[in-house]
């Protein structure tokens, strides 16, 4: 389809469904309009994720404005697409510095963080903790890294910015016109939109020898539908131009080779995945197979004197 209407659809219901629950449920059942509201604004994330692919029609700027209001407020689009694009290249796949979606330390790196830190990063490596943890975690880190290049002129953020404020501006008036407190926006729904989307990607990727060993299969979830099929995120890899509705039928067709494929990184469900790991890790924090610790210069060694010397 040159527009992907189930796409398009979604999109409405995303925006229609916060605005009116905004506008109707809050003065009435404040608690259950920002539910409502915070699961809209995860799909809205999801919607986010399915436009920088190319979807739901085939001219990049309409895709761009049409999820151009920031319903989880912290993220530009662009800067998002930057990121996320650079994530797709799988033979680099949790590298923690050539990844930028990697949860993974390099060893030297994460030996230097203080004590407590480490902690804090081994909490956020179990499931309830990535909930709870990672939309701060994240959040922080994304917006000193952002502080730090936009002081130092690295390309394409200013612009990013300059394209997100009219949105968030828009979005935060909507959110004063409804009523809502800022802070309770940012705790009863910025919040649990990003701890849903954690469910996510928490097991989205592990270390393996082989790129596509590292991204895992979600077979079924009530979830599916929020995260526009990405549970089967191993035929998302590999078929990123694929919208989010044919990703069912594209791992149906074959089963069998896609889990071969990626090694058996096989979950029946997101239940399985959290009755596993909710208060255990997953993964270690240092990256499994990347040993990067600072070694002292070689001594050098003395010349060799040619055999003639010697001799002599």
């Amino acid at each position: 389809m040159r527009i992907e209407w189930p796409t398009v659809g979604l999109i409405v219901l995303a925006y229609g469904g916060w605005v009116a629950a905004g506008f109707w449920l809050w003065p009435v059942v404040p608690w259950i309009a920002l539910g409502v509201m915070a699961v809209l604004a995860a799909l809205h994330s999801s919607l986010t994720h399915e436009c920088l692919h190319g979807h739901p029609t085939r001219n990049r700027w309409l895709n761009e404005a049409l999820v151009t209001l920031p319903l989880t407020l912290i993220y530009p689009y662009r800067r998002y697409k930057a990121t996320h694009l650079a994530h797709h290249h799988d033979e680099r796949l949790t590298d923690p510095f050539d990844d930028p979606e990697s949860y993974y330390k390099a060893r030297f790196r994460l030996a230097a963080m203080p004590r407590w830190f480490r902690a804090v990063l081994q909490v956020n490596n179990t499931l309830i903790g990535r909930m709870v943890l990672g939309p701060v975690l994240g959040a922080a880190g994304f917006l000193a890294s952002e502080a730090r290049g936009l002081w130092t002129g690295a390309r394409g953020l200013r612009l990013a910015w300059v394209l997100h404020l009219p949105g968030l501006a828009l979005v935060l008036a909507a959110v004063w016109a409804f009523g809502i407190p800022f802070w309770l926006y940012l705790v009863a729904v910025v919040w649990p939109a990003l701890a849903l989307i954690s469910i996510r990607t928490f097991a989205e990727h592990r270390w393996h020898e082989t790129p596509e060993g590292r991204t895992i299969i979600v077979e079924r979830s009530p979830l599916a539908w929020l995260f526009l099929n990405n549970n089967l995120h191993i035929v998302h890899h590999q078929h990123p131009q694929a919208p989010w509705y044919t990703l069912p039928a594209l791992y149906a067709e074959q089963k069998e080779h896609w889990q071969s494929l990626n090694g058996g990184y096989v979950y029946r469900n997101y239940w399985q995945l959290f009755r596993a790991h909710a208060l255990r890790a997953k993964e270690p924090v240092a990256h499994p197979a990347l040993r990067l610790w600072p070694e002292p210069p070689e001594a050098p060694r003395p010349p060799i004197e040619p055999r003639r010397q010697r001799a002599a």
